[in-house]
């Protein structure tokens, strides 16, 4: 549950982890972990990202973060169904149970599948790209003005979608500033699992974009225990996201 995972941390390492590599056992397990910036205090804002993706490596685990009910419908569908058995780690937001953006049309749950990747379409005017992951998504594209911003979210972290990054920050030719946008503190999150392949990518796709970091600072405790200060940051890394000429 969120951030209590923390009690199942040995078993989490042991027994899902390394399942594969080291009892050679294949498993479909599932975990669907509470985890978003909400205001409701550290021990139900995060389900530490982070650690899972620390944890990650040899194709052992998939870990994604679904955006909306057809997301999270294809997803499972998907694990129950697909012949390659992998733990699941889901980061599952629980404002996202009754926020209607992100709510799905019939049609989406009977075609199509998981997309590991979605993003804005192919621009010529986008200068800025807001990667991010999650619920913080749905505050960027309410607050975003003009054409100029565009963003994509990674609906699946590991194993990271390289094909889909790349065709994505080659869909928008005059990109200058790329930020990874994440509600997560600096030294949580998946900001420091990204900065490497993200640095490797635009070097290689898009060398005149500068990457930069924007989210909470560094902390000792996984989230605030004040309302009114969770609401001041989140309001701030959305304005520093959104800030023209920065």
């Amino acid at each position: 549950f969120g951030d209590f995972a923390n009690n199942g941390q040995v078993m989490i390492d042991q027994f899902i982890a390394a399942a594969e590599d080291k009892w050679k056992r294949l498993s479909g397990f599932t975990l669907l972990l509470p985890h978003g910036y909400e205001g409701a205090g550290p021990e139900h804002s995060s389900a530490r990202l982070e650690r899972f993706l620390e944890l990650a490596a040899e194709d052992n685990l998939q870990v994604c973060y679904p955006t909306t009910a057809a997301q999270v419908f294809h997803l499972l569908r998907r694990q129950a169904v697909r012949l390659i058995r992998k733990p699941l780690v889901v980061m599952t937001p629980k404002s996202l149970l009754r926020l209607p953006e992100a709510a799905s049309q019939w049609d989406a749950f009977t075609a199509g599948t998981y997309k590991r990747l979605i993003a804005d379409a192919p621009s010529s005017n986008a200068t800025r790209l807001l990667l991010c992951s999650g619920k913080v998504f749905f505050d960027l594209n309410a607050a975003r003005k003009g054409d100029h911003v565009a963003i994509a979210r990674l609906e699946q972290l590991y194993p990271l979608p390289m094909a889909e990054l790349v065709e994505t920050v080659k869909s928008y030719p005059r990109l200058t500033e790329v930020y990874w946008v994440q509600e997560e503190p600096k030294n949580s999150g998946a900001w420091r699992y990204l900065l490497e392949p993200l640095m490797g990518l635009l070097a290689q796709h898009a060398p005149k974009a500068k990457l930069s970091y924007v989210g909470r600072p560094e902390s000792a405790s996984p989230a605030t225990g004040f309302l009114k200060t969770h609401q001041f940051e989140q309001h701030q890394l959305v304005e520093e996201a959104l800030a023209k000429g920065s």
